[in-house]
């Protein structure tokens, strides 16, 4: 059967209706199955944005940078050793310089000299005292004697084995004085290790102590 016109109208607006009525059921399963999605499928907001994950920990057996004036020395480099000590490096130069300078003049001499010629040689670079010690022992009858019947001269030389101790105004140093000596009897080299002693401080030293390396310490 032929519909109407009218008839027509209202099929067509029942459809439009179901059709509408569709859609919007539609639209509201796609929201509720939305808000269903675990939270990380959306952007995250300004307020729950997720914290930065935290540091890894330092594996065991790793090393870590020193903290800021640690006197640690990095791997591989050499400690500063002077911090611990009560000289600097130049203190330290200087007073191993006064020592071997003194223990080469200690073995130079020649059976013509006189005893205040001897002294002369170190006499900037020893004690007051020491000079005197030193003098007396030079000119002892017996050790005069036997130089100018030997007609004894030596050529001296001295190295620094060690340090036997120090303190805040004094090093001791092992040396091995070493003499090359000419002579019509027991000529040869001659090599005597001695304890000298060195006070001052900075770079200002002077012997101010004599003794055979194997008496002790001074």
């Amino acid at each position: 059967m032929e519909l109407s016109t009218v008839q027509r109208r209202l099929v067509f607006a029942v459809i439009v209706f179901a059709l509408a009525g569709l859609g919007v059921y539609l639209l509201d399963s796609a929201e509720s199955g939305s808000s269903a999605s675990p939270v990380a499928s959306r952007p995250p907001s300004h307020h729950d944005r997720a914290s930065p994950p935290p540091a890894s920990p330092t594996p065991t057996g790793s090393s870590t940078s020193p903290a800021p004036g640690s006197s640690s020395a990095a791997p591989g480099q050499v400690p500063d050793i002077y911090q611990w000590l009560p000289f600097s490096k130049a203190g330290l130069a200087s007073a191993a310089s006064v020592t071997t300078r003194f223990g080469a003049a200690y073995g130079t001499f020649t059976y013509t000299e006189k005893t205040s010629t001897y002294i002369a040689s170190m006499q900037s670079l020893i004690s007051p005292d020491l000079a005197g010690q030193i003098a007396a022992a030079y000119s002892a009858p017996g050790v005069a004697r036997l130089r100018v019947s030997r007609k004894q001269v030596s050529v001296g030389s001295a190295d620094i084995t060690s340090i036997r101790a120090f303190g805040p105004n004094s090093i001791t140093f092992l040396v091995n004085v070493t003499q090359k000596v000419t002579a019509n009897k027991d000529g040869g080299p001659n090599t005597t290790g001695y304890a000298v002693t060195v006070t001052g401080g900075g770079t200002s030293w002077q012997v101010s102590g004599v003794e055979l390396g194997t008496v002790g310490n001074s």
